[in-house]
């Protein structure tokens, strides 16, 4: 199913020549892997403090880019520039899930009526990303499958907060936004663990 995450080999190539820099200025991956999570941290408090104010909101939008691009630059130094290590292996799944609680949990004090909504949508989002590293820890492949991936989650969140950043009130469109995203999220779970059995059982025989 379509995902976000497909435009992902595209994105690098823009992004190469500025890796090839951080790597030559000494910049690690772990470094990249931590500042992409303070960036969601920094901006997901802002929106704690001041879930009355929708102008915060529009930083969200600018964090998602970053912190795709962020993501993206770890990845591309350590395989590219044999900057792999183990602590990062673990850094990388376990800053992702953190930040997007930090980033997103937030918003559940901005849509106060739809605020187990944005609770759910975050237990569904770590399913996802669990059923990925299961198909990983029995011996197949780090499942990505879509179509509720976390580009595709951040796209969400990014259009959430600027409609609601740009004046649009609080509505029923939230909701069904919401809804529709933890459908897809529950899907993708079931993407991925039924991918991901398919090719570890082919690999049995």
């Amino acid at each position: 199913m379509p995902s976000i995450y497909q435009l992902k080999p595209a994105f690098q190539n823009l992004l190469r020549p500025i890796v090839r820099g951080l790597a030559r200025a000494g910049v690690t991956p772990n470094q990249v892997t931590i500042a992409a999570l303070m960036l969601s941290v920094v901006v997901g408090a802002l929106i704690y403090c001041f879930p009355g104010y929708h102008a915060v909101l529009l930083l969200v939008p600018l964090v998602m880019f970053l912190r795709m691009a962020l993501n993206a630059i770890d990845g591309m130094l350590a395989r590219e520039h044999d900057m792999r290590s183990t602590l990062g292996g673990f850094l990388n799944e376990l800053t992702d899930v953190v930040s997007d609680c930090a980033l997103y949990l937030p918003f559940a004090l901005v849509l106060r009526p739809y605020a187990w909504l944005v609770v759910l949508v975050v237990l569904a989002s770590m399913l996802t990303e669990l059923a990925g590293l299961c198909a990983q820890a029995l011996g197949g492949s780090r499942r990505y499958d879509g179509p509720m991936g976390k580009s595709d989650r951040a796209f969400v969140f990014g259009l959430i907060a600027l409609l609601l950043g740009g004046g649009l009130e609080v509505g029923r469109w939230c909701g069904i936004l919401l809804a529709l995203t933890l459908l897809l999220a529950v899907l993708t779970a079931f993407n991925r663990v039924r991918r991901g059995v398919a090719e570890i059982d082919r690999g049995k025989y």
